[in-house]
């Protein structure tokens, strides 16, 4: 029997696909394909589309918070504050791919497509709760703070992914933020 690939290998490889062709075309046939390898392999390590489609997810999640982690150094006062720190970060060429595949998986939740509505709310709550993390006060607090930060971002990157770096930062700077940085790295 040929080379297995491990099941990092695999995910690297549906990530690399669902980059190249987008979530809805993501199949274990295209992976092992990607891989050079059999999509019984696939399957090995993900027995469903929902697995894999949830594990991608997840991975990008990742990739986000590994991201921002940096930045965020101490709790933030409030949502607004978090936004003026996050913005710079998340408003770069390289994190437009990542959020392309994040709004094409919201689209898939909104219309009621699964796994896409069970995984996206998954993730969201996951966002929500780990931002909350980033912030100073009660937890009931921190939570709608964090609800509010994530509306702005999400708001914000969408508006960048539609209409552009510019039309994106114009509307930032309306909430106190700087956009030099981002401009420069865009």
């Amino acid at each position: 029997m040929g080379y297995k690939h491990t099941q990092v290998e695999i995910l690297e490889g549906a990530l690399a696909v669902a980059f190249d062709e987008g979530l809805s075309r993501l199949s274990f046939g295209r992976v092992a394909a990607h891989l050079g390898t059999s999509d019984r392999i696939v399957v090995y390590y993900f027995p469903s589309k929902d697995a894999l489609i949830g594990a991608v997810l997840t991975a990008l999640a990742g990739r986000l918070q590994a991201t921002l982690a940096p930045t965020l150094t101490s709790p933030a006062a409030d949502h607004l504050a978090l936004v003026r720190i996050a913005w710079p970060t998340l408003a770069h060429r390289d994190a437009d791919p990542v959020f392309a595949l994040f709004f094409e998986a919201l689209g898939l939740a909104a219309s009621g497509r699964e796994p896409y509505r069970t995984v996206v709310r998954t993730f969201v709550d996951g966002w929500i709760e780990w931002t909350s993390g980033c912030l100073t006060g009660a937890t009931a607090r921190r939570r709608a703070e964090a609800e509010a930060t994530v509306a702005v971002l999400d708001g914000l990157l969408l508006l960048r992914q539609l209409a552009g770096p510019d039309a994106a930062d114009r509307a930032a700077r309306q909430f106190g933020v700087t956009t030099s940085d981002s401009r420069r790295r865009s």
